[in-house]
Parts: C-alpha cells; structure tokens; sequence
C-alpha cells in the first residue's frame, strides 16, 4: 500500500516537472519566434517604467583641464623623470578621459571640459596629476557642486601590468582607463545619495551664481552666502525679465563652451596614437630600466667582492707566485665587472632619454576666432584658456551694455 503511494507521488512529481518544462519550452519558443515590428503599446510601457526610475533632474558637470603636478622648480623635472610638455599634455588628456568615463555612465546631463572652474555647471571635478610614468598612475580628485559642498576627496591609481600588452585586445586602448572607470564609479556612488530635490535645488543655484557674475546685488538675496558654501533660502519667478536676460547669456557661454570640446576632442585624437605609443614605450623603457640598474649594481657589488678577495689574497701570499698571479687575475676580473656595471647604468639612463624624446612631440594649440553676439563681434586670441577669459568679459560688456529693466526682481 506505501508502495503504490510513493508510486503516485512519484508519478505526480515527474509529470509536473514534464508540463512546467513543456510551458517553459512554449514561452520561449513563442518569444523566440516573435518576428516583424513590435506593437507601439510594448515601447509606451518600457517608457513609463524608464520614467519611473529617472525623475531626478540630471545635473550639469564641468571638469576643469588638470594641475599637472608640476613643481615650480624646473631643475626637478628630469631629475624626477618628468617631461613638462607631455606632463601639461596628460593634464587635457586626464580631464578628457574623465569626462569621457562619465558620459559613459550616462547618469550626468551634459558633461564639459573647460580651460577653469569658473565656466557654469552644476557639478565641478578638480583633478591634479601625482605621477604618470607609463607603468603607474595616480591623480588626486576633489568633486564640489555649486553650493560649495563637497562630494569626494580621493586619490585613484593604477598600475599597468605586463599581461595588458599581452592581449591583443587592448591594442588601441589607454593603459590608464581602468583608473578613469573608478573614479566616475565613485562619482555616481555620491549622486545616488542625494534626491531629486536637492539635484534640483543645485541646478537653482547655479543660475543664480552665473546671475551674480554679473549683478551681485540682484540675485544674492536669494542665497546665503558663507564664504565657499551656499544655501538657497528662495527663488525668483522663471518669468522675472532680469533673470531671463542672464539665462540667454548663460546659453550662449554653454554654447561656447561646446564649441570648445571640439577641440579637446580633436587635441585628444590627435595625440592618441603617439601617447599610447609612449604609454607602451615608456613601460618597456622602465622595466628595462630597472633590469640594467639591478643587474648593474650586482655586477658593481660583484667586482668589488673580487677585488677584495684578490687584495686579500695577495696580502696573505708573501712568496707564492700562484696566489699572487690569482691576486691579479681576480682584481682585473672585478675590474671587468665594475665597468660592465657602469656601462649597463649609462644604457639605462639612455632608455630614459629615449621615453624624454619620445614625449617632446606633444604640444597644444587654439586657433584665433572671431564670434558675434547680438550684433556685435569679439575676436579671441591666445590659447584656449586666454580665449575663455576674453569671451567671458565679452558677455559681461554685453549684459552691461543692455537697458536694465525697470521691473525688480
């Protein structure tokens, strides 16, 4: 009788199994053999379901160009094995490659490389370069938003491993990208603590603080101002007339400075075949580097241990010609080895001149151009940042130049 129960129970067990994997089966091959365009209703509920998860206002990020790291004192430079006009290069280059990372994440509105941190954005990354020699990398990080509070303070490196140039994989990609994607991880880490109201509080105060580039008093009494920090105590009307006026001038600085990504693009692409050259070169470069330093100071360490066995033993051989000839085989072999040492370390340092030869091609330069703004034109000179702070003093001449509305704010 238990038999032929567990029997049944048996049977029912097995055949549930059988119709949940003919089921399975028929939804799968059903999803499988879905062809021709889908029904617009399936795009409208994928879009409210993407609606309902990004209601946060997407905040705006400028990445000023990096500190180099350079120290004031140029005699350093090759001491420490920096080259000043590849250093000064990578300081655009970081800023690009970490903007990039971010655009990536597709969690930022618009994300700009600038000349300086005062371009206007919601969000600012101030980068500064601790070393970059081919093998590692590290740059240090501050994040701050527009109020003045900060989001991040950390250092982020990398080390570049053997097994990188290895994998035919990598050929064309930057040696120091996974540097680039933690960093930008960390950042969305920090958004997510913040909600949709302080974002878009943030984004409030950042129209004010570009306001009051031009009118201090107007826009400052809907702020409280302590030192570097900012709290937003109000908000004008989106129609009052002198807020719209500097909004229209804000578009144009935005535009401004999209036009100039262009070039930190291409200043980027340019330099991408010659800088991932040096990048592979230069880690060669030092692993040689180190291979004939060591085997330089072992070579050295191991002549002078000869010539100190043969001084001995000629010390210890008053009359017998044997030692005495193996006294002076042994201090003309450690002789042999010293110089075979110092010639192994003079390779060396010319490994290193050929990484400094390699990195004096890169340079970067911004044509001259003319712009108009309400039928007036300013033409900009000098490099990129120099072309910045001219436009910015256009814009000012500009806001000044116009009648001021007699409405308060």
């Amino acid at each position: 009788m238990i038999n032929n129960k567990y029997r049944t129970s048996k049977k029912l067990i097995v055949y549930s199994l059988i119709f949940l994997h003919i089921l399975t089966g028929c939804a799968t091959t059903s999803n499988q053999n879905y062809v021709g365009p889908r029904f617009s209703s399936s795009y409208e509920e994928k879009k409210v379901v993407e609606e309902s998860t990004s209601t946060a206002p997407k905040l705006d990020v400028i990445i000023p160009v990096f500190d180099s790291g350079l120290s004031e004192n140029e005699a350093n430079y090759e001491e420490v094995g920096i080259w000043p006009e590849l250093r000064r290069a990578e300081a655009l280059r970081f800023a690009y490659k970490l903007k990039q990372a971010l655009d990536n994440s597709q969690q930022f509105g618009a994300v700009r490389v600038t000349p300086d941190a005062t371009a206007s954005g919601d969000l600012y990354l101030l980068g500064k370069i601790d070393e970059s020699d081919g093998q590692e990398m590290s740059f240090e990080l501050n994040v701050v938003d527009i109020s003045g509070e900060e989001w991040l303070s950390d250092t982020f490196s990398h080390e570049v491993q053997e097994s990188f140039y290895r994998n035919n994989r990598n050929r064309g990609k930057d040696a120091y990208n996974p540097a680039f994607k933690e960093a930008a991880d960390e950042i969305i880490d920090a958004l997510k603590q913040y909600d949709a109201s302080e974002l878009d509080n943030l984004k409030y105060i950042t129209n004010l603080r570009f306001g009051a580039s031009f009118n201090d008093e107007a826009f400052t009494e809907y702020m409280n101002v302590d030192g570097n920090e900012i709290e937003l105590i109000s908000k004008p009307s989106d129609s009052d007339p002198l807020l719209q006026r500097v909004m229209a001038i804000r578009v144009r600085e935005q535009l401004f400075v999209d036009n100039l990504q262009q070039n930190y693009v291409s200043f980027s692409q340019n330099m991408n075949s010659s800088y991932l050259a040096w990048q592979e070169a230069s880690y060669t470069e030092i692993q040689m580097h180190q291979q004939a330093r060591k085997q330089g100071i072992y070579k050295a360490i191991g002549g002078v241990l000869l010539i100190a066995l043969a001084i001995a033993a000629g010390v210890s051989s008053d009359s017998n010609i044997a030692l005495d000839t193996a006294a002076v085989a042994g201090s003309v072999a450690g002789a042999i080895l010293i110089s075979k040492g110092f010639k192994s370390i003079e390779e060396a340092e010319l490994h290193q001149d050929a990484i400094n030869e390699l990195s004096e091609s890169i340079n970067f330069e911004l044509e001259p151009q003319v712009i108009s703004f309400q039928e007036q034109s300013v033409q900009l000179t000098g490099n990129i940042q120099q072309q910045f702070t001219q436009w910015r003093a256009f814009l000012k001449r500009i806001y000044e130049q116009e009648h001021t509305p007699n409405t308060p704010l």
